[in-house]
């Protein structure tokens, strides 16, 4: 009988000899690949049997290492991206190119995408675009990462590959730039931006002194991103962990003040955070930054729903936990209840800074609701025998006005029969 092999969903049959008990050892995170989804380790078996040499690399790594959920799933390979591409095609896999510039394709196995990109080396940096040439040696590799922690790779064996000590990092809660800070930084200026977010996540303690040094010098770098980057990184620290200590952190090298220069409450938003708030980007952007609305906006190039959302936060008729049913219909007639629900935290944050059920059962209420509708609208006006013009929407605005001063609870007769008085004039 064949001895077991200790990785035999991800090992390919044909190879399995070559990992069996008493034979070759298996690495240390030969378990934890192995106790993987199956639908994982059956999407790993096909690619280790078709690219052998591959590796994961980067955050499953890091993630599997510290004992996390891992969620993407990336593989480096010496083979070029197009023989790379050939191979899966062959075999059936459906691949998309989703970076070939830059040698990275993805494969679909069982509907989960399995990115796969060539060992690189940088060839030329300005701080935003990277002109990379493809290598076969992994150290060479690694040394373009940005973080020691996110330099690991992982054979199919669950080897460790380690050149720049991401273990030891990863078990101590440091996170250090591979190699030198500030020529990190000047490849790629996001780079600061990611060293907060990982910090949060991985790191314990005070940050690594000679990151915050380099960071602190080349703040101005940050200039050279797009808005869209910018939004995108700034948006995961917002709703990461110690969101508030991280903020502080940025503030202190100057950081903060180069992404919402017209200033940031921090104490806002830990009160923000004391009501329990949902962990939201946009709500807590819109509590900590004082720039107006269209401004940050602006600045971030914020999507149409992130922008009216941002503007109803700031602005509008301020929800009240005493306000009676008349008020709350009034409330819903004019704003949807997500909009009311978003400026119910920022008036609680700044009211008590803590939570409170009678805020939670006001939000409820909101959404439970009914948004009541006007019932009626320029035609009805046309049929009383008004003629189009200004007047109608005078009239018409009337009408409504009447109808919210009595909690939204008229119905299109009620309506109509004031419309009808309107249109007569005095007897």
């Amino acid at each position: 009988m064949e001895p077991e092999c200790l990785l035999s969903p991800l090992v390919p049959a044909g190879r399995r000899g070559e990992l069996t008990r008493g034979e070759e050892p298996a690495g240390e995170l030969a378990d934890r690949l192995a106790a993987l989804p199956p639908d994982i380790r059956h999407g790993l078996g096909r690619l280790w049997g078709l690219l052998p040499e591959a590796r994961l690399v980067g955050g499953v790594v890091r993630d599997l290492l510290a004992g996390r959920t891992v969620a993407d799933i990336d593989m480096a390979t010496p083979e070029p991206p197009g023989r790379v591409q050939a191979i899966l095609t062959a075999a059936g896999i459906k691949v998309v190119a989703t970076g070939l510039a830059h040698g990275t394709v993805t494969a679909v196995i069982g509907g989960r995408p399995y990115e796969i990109t060539t060992l690189r080396r940088d060839e030329r940096t300005d701080g935003r675009h990277a002109v990379v040439a493809w290598t076969g040696d992994w150290r060479e590799d690694a040394a373009r990462r940005d973080f020691t922690i996110n330099a690991m790779s992982c054979d199919r064996y669950g080897v460790v590959h380690d050149d720049f000590g991401g273990r030891v990092d990863l078990a101590a809660g440091r996170v250090r730039f591979v190699g030198d800070a500030s020529a990190r930084i000047r490849e790629d200026a996001l780079r600061v931006l990611r060293f907060f977010r990982f910090h949060a996540r991985y790191g314990r303690g005070a940050p690594d002194a000679e990151a915050m040094g380099a960071i602190a010098a080349l703040r101005e770098h940050l200039s050279r991103l797009s808005a869209e980057r910018v939004w995108s990184e700034l948006r995961r620290i917002l709703v990461g962990p110690g969101v508030v200590a991280t903020l502080g952190l940025m503030d202190t090298c100057g950081v903060l003040a180069c992404l919402l220069p017209e200033g940031c409450d921090l104490p806002a938003l830990g009160r923000l955070i004391g009501t329990g708030a949902p962990d939201d980007s946009v709500l807590r952007l819109a509590v900590l930054a004082r720039a107006a609305p269209d401004v940050l906006a602006g600045r971030l190039r914020l999507s149409r729903a992130e922008t009216a959302a941002l503007a109803a936060i700031r602005s509008g008729p301020l929800p009240d936990p005493a306000m009676d049913e008349d008020g709350r219909r009034r409330l819903l007639a004019d704003e949807p209840a997500q909009a009311l629900v978003g400026r119910s935290w920022r008036v609680q944050a700044e009211r008590l800074g803590t939570r409170s059920p009678a805020w939670d059962a006001l939000r409820a209420d909101l959404l439970d609701r009914a948004r009541p509708v006007f019932p009626l609208a320029g035609r009805d006006l046309m049929q009383a025998g008004m003629a189009p013009g200004p007047r109608m929407g005078q009239v018409l605005e009337q009408v409504r006005a009447w109808w919210l001063a009595g909690g939204c609870r008229a119905g299109r007769r009620d309506c109509l029969a004031y419309l009808e008085r309107l249109v007569a004039g005095p007897a």
